[in-house]
């Protein structure tokens, strides 16, 4: 019996390029970054692997987007909601995080630490940490010369979290919102301006 060929749906140059991101992101909960085959992802999305290198110049380029996708996520569903400012967003923020990081565990991890190297030597992942350290300055009206400091909290922040969801659900002795004052206590003391 032939199995028959996914059937083409003809999409804008944004729709495919969502689609085949969106088909990246997916795969990127099941394996490193590295080990995305563009050719699954191009059959998945019923198209030739010279198309999908139509909307991406090289796997680098589509690896990049992949990464990319999942840093916005990761941001956008972190994000403290807009009627909350100081502290008790960088609380409700650091809350979200190890509620986001719990979810999408192996994402997340897959996403950081992948088989080596993620895309240009790491940088999105930098670009990631960086942007959530510009957050909480933000939030804190901080000035910039805190820079390292949050920086240096966000990778702190991101190791408890995929550390404290790497044990099962049913043997922690803490939830997100306890991990979650631990880590703003922390950053409070590190930045000694509460």
């Amino acid at each position: 019996m032939n199995e028959a060929a996914p059937r083409r749906t003809r999409m804008t140059q944004d729709e495919r390029r969502r689609q085949l991101v969106g088909i990246g992101l997916r795969m990127l909960v099941e394996r490193p970054i590295q080990e995305l085959a563009v050719d699954e992802v191009a059959r998945e999305a019923g198209i030739s692997r010279g198309l999908l290198f139509h909307y991406f110049p090289n796997k680098t380029a589509f690896h990049d987007a992949v990464v990319a996708a999942a840093g916005r996520r990761v941001l956008r569903n972190t994000a403290p909601d807009g009627d909350r400012s100081g502290w008790d967003a960088v609380a409700q923020f650091a809350e979200r995080y190890f509620e986001q990081v719990d979810r999408r565990r192996a994402s997340y991890a897959a996403l950081v630490f992948g088989g080596g190297a993620v895309t240009l030597e790491g940088a999105r992942v930098e670009d990631l940490r960086e942007t959530m350290g510009a957050r909480v300055r933000a939030l804190l009206d901080a000035p910039e010369t805190v820079a390292p400091v949050t920086d240096a909290w966000t990778a702190y922040l991101e190791a408890r979290a995929l550390r404290w969801s790497a044990v099962p659900a049913d043997r922690r002795t803490t939830g997100p919102v306890e991990e979650a004052d631990h880590c703003v206590r922390a950053l409070g003391a590190l930045l000694d301006l509460d």
